[in-house]
């Protein structure tokens, strides 16, 4: 009973205090955000004497900081000189002129900080000036009284300053944010956050803090703003923030504008969340709000979505219509990274791919190598050849012709898959990969990166054989040609299917064989050999050029024919765009080549 009343005298006298702020004597003011003796009694009554309520802290300052601010005219007077002041030389006279407190001189700091970034000075000589010396000590002496919007102010000046953190003066003003962590509003959480991710990174130990306060404050998100500051700047280093931060993006989709859209996407990007609902979402307001997207904007949305592997077909359509009329004045950075993201995307639209070999053949000069090989890996991992087709590829030769030596490895490797993909591969490139000297470098090698140089080599030597009769060689030694089954590959579903569905066209396991890696680097997911009636015969019997060690010698019977059944599962494209992928084309090429009639599975 004793504590309640005195409780509620306490409640009353305070009342009384703000409401009157002139009759309150300075020694019984109490700072912003502080409580009397609540460090060192943390349950004693005094720990009642709270400045501020609940819902004074919306614009980050409590109701005694507004009451002060508001209430003395030389405070108010010496904030719009601090606001106004145009160089570091005012604010110091400043400092000389009046008798300030902790706050003023916290301002004064974050002025000069501004300045500084606004001006570009040197904050050297603001570090050593004797006067940024003394505001720095009185900012020390008084910490406890300096407002929590200004504390976070100052400690983000101080580090932008440079200040040393060594310094006892910075490691009171940081000490005094930990303390004060629970008091902050969400929003001063959320620029705090920002700041320090950008600074410091994620070693730093007041940010820890920092975000541990966030994900259990998640609910007090509000407006887009702060959603996308911390999903850019801060979600990549707490994984439990941003699955609450993508929660409330989906739930605030409808109010992003096209930046926040880009921004959103791009940190998904970044941090490799694929985060299908959000991306949705925002994909169909994209579509329905949006009709006019910038270049920026164009470019960073297909970056994005080329990076997550997320196919929105509209989406797309909109982008490459949007994208073609602005190829004839983008940068060869700019066309490259376009290509490039449609690529990984497996989407071909024509008339942007047109527009961009054009691109090509009226900037040749201006296109580095490395800018003209990634368009030629993008044209085909699509399998697309342009109409103006012979011109293209005479300029491809002619630029490329004198730089091959001067290619790394496995950029040279891509560039001539690339150009087998296309059947524009001569034989000066053939000759450059499939050179022993060349080959040796990765004899031995098992790491993936070697393992997958290896492969496309096969296939270029796949190509050299069966699409280039006038090519002479050197080829590939046959011990190079086995190419080693990739560990704990699984069975899809397509594949367990087809063996079911043939094992009763063909009587026995004789009469076929499945997942056949042959010595061209291509995988037949089921061969079977058929006479002149259609019926199975026993593969054993005959001879398998296509294998690197053969089981028969006998030859195909007259009629016979070999059968490869080869397996399309790449869910976003249907039957009828088989031919937008180029390993896939090249890969039923060789196999005909080789004597098969090939059979599409799907």
């Amino acid at each position: 009973m004793a504590a309640r009343l005195v409780q509620r005298c306490c409640w009353r006298h305070l009342g009384a205090f703000v409401s009157t702020p002139s009759a309150v004597p300075a020694s019984l003011l109490v700072p912003a955000g502080k409580v009397v003796m609540a460090r060192a009694l943390p349950q004693a009554p005094f720990a009642l004497f709270h400045t501020s309520s609940p819902s004074s802290w919306a614009d980050g300052f409590s109701v005694k900081e507004q009451v002060e601010d508001s209430g003395n005219p030389e405070h108010k007077v010496i904030g719009e000189l601090i606001e106004t002041a145009t160089s570091p030389q005012e604010l110091f006279q400043l400092s000389e002129l009046h008798d300030l407190n902790s706050n003023q001189a916290s301002l004064i700091i974050t002025q000069l900080s501004r300045l500084a970034a606004e001006k570009k000075l040197e904050t050297e000589s603001i570090l050593q000036d004797e006067r940024f010396q003394q505001l720095i000590g009185i900012t020390d002496d008084q910490i406890s009284q300096v407002w929590n919007n200004t504390l976070v102010n100052l400690l983000k000046s101080l580090y932008s300053l440079g200040v040393d953190s060594s310094r006892r003066e910075m490691q009171s003003v940081e000490q005094e944010v930990l303390w004060r962590l629970r008091r902050l509003t969400f929003r001063q959480l959320a620029s705090l956050a920002e700041f320090l991710a950008v600074k410091q990174g994620k070693e730093s130990k007041l940010l820890n803090e920092v975000i541990k306060k966030l994900e259990l404050r998640w609910t007090e998100l509000e407006g887009t703003r702060t959603v996308v500051t911390l999903m850019a700047k801060v979600g990549h280093i707490s994984p439990t923030l941003m699955d609450r931060l993508e929660d409330k993006a989906l739930e605030l989709a409808e109010q992003f504008n096209l930046d926040d859209i880009r921004k959103i996407t791009l940190a998904l990007a970044y941090q490799n969340r694929r985060c299908v609902p959000l991306l949705r979402a925002l994909s169909y307001h994209l579509i329905q709000k949006h009709p006019e997207l910038s270049l920026n904007i164009l470019m960073d949305l297909i970056f994005a979505y080329g990076k997550l592997n997320f196919h929105q077909p509209q989406v797309f359509q909109k982008i490459a219509t949007d994208l073609h009329p602005h190829i004839s004045t983008m940068t060869p950075v700019e066309v490259t990274r376009c290509i490039r993201s449609f690529a990984l995307l497996k989407w071909l639209s024509l008339p942007l791919s047109e527009a961009i070999a054009q691109y090509a053949l009226d900037n040749t000069k201006q296109l580095s190598v490395a800018h003209l090989c990634s368009i030629i890996l993008s044209f085909a991992r699509l399998n697309f050849q342009p109409s103006g087709s012979e011109d293209f590829f005479n300029m491809v030769h002619e630029e490329l012709q004198d730089q091959l030596d001067n290619l790394e490895p496995h950029l040279l490797t891509d560039l001539v898959w690339s150009l087998c993909v296309l059947q524009q591969a001569k034989a000066p490139y053939l000759q450059r990969v499939l050179a022993p000297e060349f080959h040796a470098r990765i004899r031995g090698d098992q790491s993936l990166k070697a393992q997958n140089l290896r492969l496309k080599l096969i296939h270029i030597n796949a190509a050299a054989k069966l699409e280039s009769p006038d090519y002479r060689g050197p080829f590939l030694p046959a011990e190079m040609l086995n190419v080693a089954e990739p560990a704990g590959e699984k069975v899809t579903l397509l594949q367990s299917s087809l063996r079911d569905a043939l094992a009763g066209v063909l009587g026995s396991r004789d009469n076929g064989r499945f997942d056949v890696r042959t010595i061209y680097g291509w995988q037949i997911d089921a061969e079977m050999v058929v006479n002149n009636e259609n019926k199975p015969l026993p593969l054993k019997d005959f001879a398998a050029p296509h294998l690197l060690r053969s089981e028969g010698t006998k030859p195909l019977p007259p009629g016979a024919r070999r059968v490869a059944f080869l397996r399309w599962e790449f869910p976003y494209f249907s039957n009828r765009s088989k031919d937008l992928l180029g390993r896939y084309v090249m890969a039923r090429r060789h196999v005909q080549a080789a004597g098969f009639l090939v059979v599409d599975v799907s």
